[in-house]
């Protein structure tokens, strides 16, 4: 899928060469990888990195940055399950890897694309156990730490083969359509780090006011609050 053309216009392309309902699925779920792909970075950008980048963040405001790096990680897992459901549940379709199956009428093509949607639903399987009984629903005994299965563990490589996976899907079909696949894990604009380079000089900056204070050398503005 062509990065210069607009969702809409890639859109087109893909219903142009797979067809309507092969199409509309594939295009919404390359969207949606792309997306998933996007976030999880800012996620490794920030967390995943260099323990420097956690002791930075916990420094400028520790309490919030660890609301942050829940709220990503269970939003991506919750994502990753989305895109593993069924095709159909409770009498509804869902947009999800396994509709795209669904959607493939050449039989040698679905052939070639149905390992790798083995592929990625034994890689999600933690994920969709995470969604189950801990963000979704709270399963109870996990939640009073009474004798309970564990959950699934879940770490940094489990979460990039079960996006790797996702994206070897997509590019499965889109060889054998488009003569074409997409390198997810690409550039993206890294607002994390940006983020991570005004806090910084903001922390660093923090310090010396301090400093100054306590030396009893304070400058004329080390005492004025902003209203921010």
């Amino acid at each position: 899928m062509a990065a210069e053309r607009t969702a809409e216009e890639a859109k087109a392309h893909c219903i142009s060469a797979m067809g309507q309902d092969l199409g509309e699925v594939y295009a919404a779920l390359w969207q949606e990888t792309a997306l998933l792909f996007r976030n999880w970075n800012e996620y490794v950008d920030l967390f995943g990195s260099k323990p420097s980048r956690v002791d930075l963040l916990n420094r400028a405001a520790g309490s919030f940055f660890r609301i942050v790096q829940d709220a990503l990680w269970e939003q991506t897992v919750l994502h990753v399950a989305r895109l593993t459901d069924p095709a159909a549940s409770v009498g509804r379709s869902n947009l999800s890897i396994r509709r795209l199956l669904e959607c493939i009428d050449d039989a040698e093509i679905k052939s070639l694309v149905a390992p790798t949607v083995d592929a990625a639903l034994e890689a999600a399987r933690f994920c969709r156990d995470w969604r189950n009984r801990h963000i979704a629903h709270r399963d109870l005994d996990l939640a009073l730490e009474r004798a309970a299965e564990p959950l699934a563990a879940g770490t940094l490589e489990k979460v990039r083969q079960a996006l790797d996976r996702l994206a070897d899907v997509l590019n499965a079909v889109s060889r054998r359509y488009l003569d074409s696949e997409t390198h997810f894990d690409g550039h993206w604009y890294a607002g994390g780090q940006s983020l991570l380079h005004v806090l910084d000089r903001g922390v660093e900056a923090e310090e010396q006011r301090r400093q100054r204070i306590k030396a009893g050398q304070p400058l004329p503005d080390d005492f004025r609050r902003r209203d921010l």
